[in-house]
């Protein structure tokens, strides 16, 4: 068996969810221990770094010969969790696809590229230096991401992120919030005594989703698309019989390159005093909760151009046109701390689903193709 896909087999069948999406969650204490193993096995230099209690990021380094550039490959190494999954920590393989949680998201992407430093330790780098850094919490806050790049840069990065062996140059943000519409608590039969904080929520609700229309119906960026929002959790009322007094929603709002937070609380803000308009009584508060900026970098940077380059030495199949993700990512991280990044890695299907898989053929382009890019990018000064 080829190695990657045997170390990718050993990193599937380790339990690395998120404990910040899942409390009592196993973490990534024991992956980083096995990725920081394999690291110093394949002759890399290993240094675990402490992103949160108990949650190491793992950065390997390869130094070249000579001087020259650096390249970073980066991975996340939790995963979300496996409610409804069958074996999601038992790595199956059929038909070309090996099956278990974190498989696709970000699993293969990972055994890529700690294989493809495995392929240039044993070559030897002739220039420059090769970082390794397989990080935490990815999933939740990116903690692991934000520790790196406090003590660590590099010339370029690749996120090796599933993105089906085409090259992103881009994604979009997000950011959550929260709205608190308040009512008046009262007995059921009381109308006059009792304001529902539940109803005026809903005029919130109507007022979010004509938004979310007039966001998807702008010209979409040309890799990005549309800004959206969606409602994600609601809650409010104490008994069937009274008046409920609080309401709250916690809603995400998927954003483009340029729109800051001060653009998205304008939104809200506008929205609720059209609503405060409407009705005098009309009581509602908005919070900002947590939020991370879209990424793009630009299509005619040598570092996408150099992977383009590098991935037809790999791959017959033509590539597309550069291309973005819908989904947040790391590079957003490296690339606000002064590091071009792209995102490269395998495809697959069922990211977060209960049935989740990458394909075999794909880890193994991958890590050949950032073999190439490597060597390519490291030897210029």
């Amino acid at each position: 068996m080829d190695p990657a896909i045997t170390l990718l087999r050993d990193l599937v069948a380790i339990d690395s969810v998120n404990p910040s999406l899942v409390p009592g969650a196993a973490g990534e204490g024991a992956i980083a221990q096995t990725i920081a193993a394999e690291l110093r096995r394949i002759g890399l230099d290993v240094e675990l770094q402490d992103a949160a209690p108990g949650r190491p990021n793992v950065v390997g380094v390869v130094e070249g010969r000579a001087r020259g550039r650096s390249m970073m490959f980066c991975g996340h190494v939790d995963t979300v969790g496996v409610d409804g999954m069958q074996a999601p920590f038992d790595p199956v393989e059929r038909n070309g696809r090996l099956y278990g949680r974190g498989a696709q998201d970000m699993k293969g992407g990972l055994a890529a590229m700690i294989d493809a430093a495995r392929v240039l330790a044993e070559s030897g780098l002739p220039s420059g230096r090769l970082v390794v850094a397989a990080v935490i919490d990815e999933e939740y806050a990116s903690l692991g991401a934000d520790a790196l790049v406090t003590r660590l840069r590099a010339d370029a990065a690749v996120v090796t992120e599933p993105t089906d062996l085409q090259i992103a140059i881009g994604h979009k943000g997000f950011a959550w919030s929260e709205i608190r519409t308040r009512g008046r608590a009262a007995h059921g039969s009381r109308p006059r005594d009792g304001r529902d904080a539940i109803v005026r929520m809903g005029r919130v609700l109507t007022s979010l989703e004509a938004l979310d229309r007039t966001l998807q119906s702008v010209p979409p960026h040309p890799l990005l698309g549309t800004a959206s929002l969606h409602a994600s959790t609601i809650g409010g009322g104490r008994e069937l019989s009274s008046y409920p007094d609080l309401c709250t929603l916690k809603f995400e709002r998927r954003t483009l390159p340029g729109e800051t937070d001060a653009v998205l609380s304008r939104e809200i803000d506008t929205l609720l005093a059209q609503l405060r308009a409407a009705d005098p009584e009309f009581d509602a508060s908005a919070t900002p909760l947590f939020s991370r900026p879209a990424y793009e970098l630009a299509a005619d940077h040598e570092l996408p151009q150099m992977l383009l380059q590098a991935r037809c030495e790999v791959l017959t199949s033509p590539p597309q046109p550069f291309v973005g993700m819908s989904f947040w990512t790391d590079a957003a991280v490296l690339g606000g701390a002064g590091v071009p990044s792209v995102l490269f890695g395998p495809g697959g299907a069922g990211l977060h689903s209960i049935e989740e898989y990458v394909n075999v053929e794909d880890v193994l382009a991958c890590r050949d193709a950032l073999v190439a890019l490597a060597r390519a990018w490291t030897r210029r000064a």
